[in-house]
């Protein structure tokens, strides 16, 4: 049961060109830094990538897209990034805009095994473009299609051995949503603790959900936009 990998070679090895990628985080908060390396040094290529946003120009997924290696995102934010934009413009980056509590119910189904659902959100708008539409108790709703993935790539706090994760504060985030709805799930976490040490109560992805952990070390918590006062 132990799911304790010494590097990531092991993970990255797995994910193949053409391959589909769940990727937890918001903006740069609880992104899988190190995952993410080792999926620009692979070279991986053909990648559709799911995630909130794409990082930005020198970070996160940014480093992917400035090496050419996604051909898809799904996404709900892309607004931090020039690369995004030019790639997307010249027509070599392929975009699909999600609500961004579209994309969030869209992992969560997928992770729970329901085909689809209905909402109200972006009735009337492009997004409802080519989708089925019903009424509801006199409202009308647009059917989105749950959303799962050949990998999900996590970051997590805390870890035991058998793959239980808990995340912290802010980094939760999308994390918990994506490592359920990746057909395998590999997390890098800043801390393992011994089997039974996490409080049942607290375990945020339980182990079931998780193939491989990683423990990362030298995290450097950047911020993606400084706000100063003078």
């Amino acid at each position: 049961m132990n799911k304790v990998t010494p590097t990531i070679d092991s993970m990255i090895e797995q994910i193949h060109d053409g391959a589909s990628l769940i990727v937890g985080g918001f903006g740069l908060c609880g992104i899988p830094e190190k995952l993410i390396l080792g999926l620009r040094e692979s070279g991986v290529r053909d990648l559709t990538v799911i995630s909130n946003n794409c990082g930005v120009d020198d970070w996160g997924l940014g480093l992917l897209l400035e090496n050419k290696q996604i051909t898809k995102m799904v996404a709900s934010y892309v607004g931090e990034n020039k690369r995004f934009e030019q790639q997307f413009l010249s027509g070599e980056l392929e975009v699909e805009l999600v609500p961004q509590g579209t994309l969030a119910e869209r992992l969560r189904a997928g992770g729970a095994g329901i085909p689809a659902f209905y909402t109200a959100t972006g009735v009337g708008t492009p997004i409802a473009e080519g989708k089925e539409e019903r009424v509801f108790n006199g409202r009308t709703y647009i059917m989105e299609k749950s959303i799962t993935a050949d990998y999900a790539l996590v970051k997590a706090w805390a870890a035991d051995p058998i793959g239980n994760l808990v995340y912290r504060k802010t980094a939760r985030n999308f994390n918990p949503l994506a490592a359920a709805a990746g057909r395998k799930t590999f997390a890098e976490v800043e801390s393992l603790v011994h089997t039974g040490a996490l409080d049942p109560d607290q375990i945020h992805t339980p182990s079931v959900f998780v193939q491989s952990i990683f423990v990362g070390a030298g995290y450097e918590k950047r911020i993606e936009r400084r706000t100063v006062a003078r």
